[in-house]
């Protein structure tokens, strides 16, 4: 049975969305404040995180942060609805998904559910196992990630828009498709959330040995794995 750890300090709304999350056969603990949050994820009993943003004791963007320090379990942020600086604070922060407040318990039961396909299939629909683009190499069934032999810590949807990217590496990869495949639901004009996945890997990636930055831009398309001719 899959276990989420839910962080609401909403006691009314986090009983709904417990009882509903229940009645949906996941196994749900609950917390009211972030520090809970945190040493609950401590113990890595949980498949999935769900975190309220505005939370006593510890609100939910540090505890995402103190979460991510040692643990890239798959994690989705309740926000304020239309509060689009919690929303890009918490991506920024290494979460996979977010959805505004008040929410609709089916909707948060479909992203847990499509944040948990993503992790455990990869975001590329292939046989392929590991993929190897110059000094960066990908292994699928252990969803690890080096560069020049160096491991490299990276989100659920970090690691999935990567996969995508370097199993087309050298083209482009439409907005729309990555959205569909590695983050699990439809581009949205105003939806950037791509695009800080993608300032992330950057950041953690490091450029190629010429300084060229991995992943190109290309503008009203997407982006691109760049390869580099030996």
């Amino acid at each position: 049975m899959t276990k989420v750890l839910l962080a609401d300090d909403d006691t009314v709304l986090a009983e709904l969305l417990e009882e509903f999350l229940t009645a949906e056969d996941f196994d749900v603990v609950t917390v009211h404040d972030g520090k809970s949050a945190v040493e609950q994820e401590a113990s890595g009993q949980f498949d999935v995180v769900v975190l309220d943003v505005m939370m006593p004791v510890m609100d939910g963007l540090e505890a995402l942060r103190r979460i991510r320090a040692k643990s890239q379990t798959p994690t989705l942020m309740l926000t304020a609805r239309g509060d689009d600086i919690d929303r890009i604070n918490g991506l920024e922060l290494g979460a996979d998904d977010y959805l505004p407040k008040p929410c609709n318990p089916r909707e948060l039961v479909a992203r847990i559910r499509a944040v948990l396909r993503r992790t455990q299939a990869g975001a590329a629909n292939t046989e392929q196992r590991e993929f190897s683009v110059g000094d960066l190499e990908l292994r699928l069934d252990d969803r690890s990630t080096n560069v020049k032999g160096e491991s490299v810590e990276l989100t659920t949807a970090e690691f999935n828009i990567l996969v995508l990217l370097v199993a087309s590496a050298g083209q482009v990869v439409d907005k729309e498709v990555l959205y569909a495949e590695a983050l699990g639901r439809p581009f949205g004009a105003y939806d950037r959330s791509a695009d800080m996945h993608i300032s992330h890997l950057r950041r953690k990636l490091g450029p190629l040995d010429s300084g060229e930055s991995r992943i190109k831009t290309v503008r009203g398309r997407g982006y691109q794995y760049i390869v580099t001719s030996e």
